[in-house]
């Protein structure tokens, strides 16, 4: 499929009542078209992983398109001016969350991104860099505990950003850190009551949440960080 005949696909199951129902889940953006996930996701897979449509989808500036994309590119042949141009289009939690956990924590500049994102501060760039720490932590398996360690100290860094989108991805990141292995737990905790001492309403949230779901047997409770809550 051509990206002409994948977006005339995605115009034909346009659905107005799924965009209101992502706009009360604080997805928002200038072009959507309410296609649901499992019919991208199956898309995805029947045409496979294709980096040049995936360039195509991405320049229609359609959420879902661009959803899209980050499931069809080709980590290998992702730069890091790629990463940097579509970090700084996100506009929404959802299209943030998908890219990162779907395509950007599988290139090999994943760490990297994660850190310098983490600083950034545009609001969905800053959110990109903790959601690579969550994605990290649950999909590369053959990480060594040190690689996490430093992540521990951005989180800290960044509790106090009282905006929405940024303490939910910090809260994120610190809890799937921490549900990786019991010594990463016992850090992430302490991390959690550092966090609890900030002056901070954000940094009071993050720590009260993550040390709720951290202090069950395991740490095991799954929980995403979308919403407008």
């Amino acid at each position: 499929m051509t990206a002409k005949e994948i977006i005339s696909w995605m115009q034909a199951r346009a659905n107005p009542a799924n965009v209101a129902g992502m706009a009360r889940y604080g997805i928002r953006s200038k072009n959507m078209l309410g296609v649901s996930m499992p019919a991208m996701r199956q898309l995805a897979r029947r045409i496979g992983r294709d980096h040049d449509l995936a360039q195509e989808l991405w320049a229609s500036g359609i959420l879902e398109a661009r959803i899209l994309a980050g499931l069809m590119d080709q980590p290998a042949r992702v730069t890091a001016g790629q990463m940097e141009r579509w970090a700084r289009a996100f506009d929404s939690w959802a299209v943030c969350d998908q890219v990162c956990s779907n395509l950007f924590d599988k290139t090999p500049l994943a760490w990297i991104k994660a850190v310098a994102w983490a600083g950034r501060r545009a609001e969905f760039v800053k959110r990109a860099g903790f959601v690579l720490m969550a994605a990290l932590a649950v999909h590369d398996k053959q990480a060594a505990d040190a690689a996490f360690r430093p992540f521990f100290r951005l989180m800290v860094r960044e509790a106090t950003d009282e905006r929405n989108f940024v303490k939910k991805a910090v809260n994120w990141a610190l809890r799937q850190v921490g549900k990786r292995n019991p010594a990463l737990r016992r850090t992430a905790m302490q991390t959690a009551r550092r966090i609890r001492q900030l002056d901070s309403r954000a940094a009071r949230w993050i720590a009260a949440d993550a040390l709720r779901e951290l202090s069950r047997r395991g740490g095991s409770g799954k929980k995403h960080a979308g919403g407008s809550s």
